[in-house]
């Protein structure tokens, strides 16, 4: 692992709640009074948002949950929906936050369809719920094909993590770097929950249809779950909350929190202010 990584989990305070036959790992950065929980995306870790902890913990208690079946935590139990992922991570913020619990939630990808289940669970705890390169808006889904790595070693295999992340994850192939390939071989071997599987339909919708916290949106203009028309996942949670705050980043694709963390760390950070405005708490 690279020195950043590193020196993130360093700082990190690490807290456990059950899960399964295992545990949830979460981590923390910061101390301010204000929440934000970050849910990192499919086959990921909280190592997604690598590029953001510095600047969203500078202005709250930043948490990072690894999702039920991937990174450190346990395997959800049956799963056949993604509220049988959401539950654990419900039950788990209400330990680590207690009773009075109010947070602001950020999901990437998968981990925005987990998101809005988990907001539509927990209420009026959710303070806003801003969704990053999501799908499962009821909207076509491009078709994609990634490398297969895990026949692979060495330098082959980080070839063809290279690829996929060209592919799939970030726009801009001069910032595939070693950090990114870190993360992506990390996030790979650990992955066990297939989550692809949930990424099509109108589940995220759904959910987000029964959500009573704000919604906001980031995309990357070339993110290629959405292209060419980010504009029309942006229509739908606009149906769905006519005070939508969005951003689309010019030219960075799917993972935009790393591929372009100084304009998306903005974006976030001003819309969780817009809300806090525009409610008092």
């Amino acid at each position: 692992m690279t020195t950043e990584i590193d020196s993130l989990e360093a700082r990190a305070q690490l807290f456990h709640t059950p899960c399964g036959d295992g545990q949830i790992s979460w981590r923390s950065w910061g101390d301010a009074p204000e929440v934000l929980l970050l849910l990192h995306g499919g086959s990921g870790s909280w190592r997604h948002w690598l590029r953001n902890i510095d600047a969203l913990s500078a202005r709250y208690r930043l948490i990072a949950a690894d999702i039920p079946g991937l990174g450190e935590s346990a395997m959800p139990v049956g799963a056949k929906d993604i509220y049988d992922v959401a539950r654990p991570l419900a039950e788990g913020i209400a330990t680590l936050l207690g009773p009075d619990r109010r947070y602001h939630l950020a999901g990437f990808s998968f981990g925005a369809n987990v998101s809005g289940h988990l907001a539509a669970l927990e209420g009026d705890h959710v303070r806003s719920v801003t969704v990053v390169g999501a799908a499962s808006l009821g909207l076509p889904r491009p078709p994609l094909e990634l490398l297969k790595v895990r026949d692979k070693e060495g330098a082959a295999r980080r070839a063809a993590n290279a690829e996929n992340l060209a592919r799939l994850m970030i726009r801009d192939r001069a910032k595939i770097d070693d950090t990114s390939l870190d993360i992506q071989e990390y996030n790979t071997q650990h992955a066990r929950f297939r989550s692809r599987g949930f990424a099509s339909g109108a589940s995220l919708k759904e959910a987000l249809e029964k959500v009573t916290a704000p919604i906001n949106g980031i995309w990357g203009e070339m993110d290629t779950v959405a292209w060419p028309n980010v504009e029309a996942r942006l229509d739908v949670l606009r149906e769905i909350d006519p005070s939508l705050l969005s951003h689309v980043i010019l030219g960075a694709g799917h993972w935009v929190a790393y591929e372009a963390p100084e304009e998306f760390n903005g974006a976030l950070l001003r819309f969780l202010a817009e809300r806090e405005a525009s409610t008092g708490r």
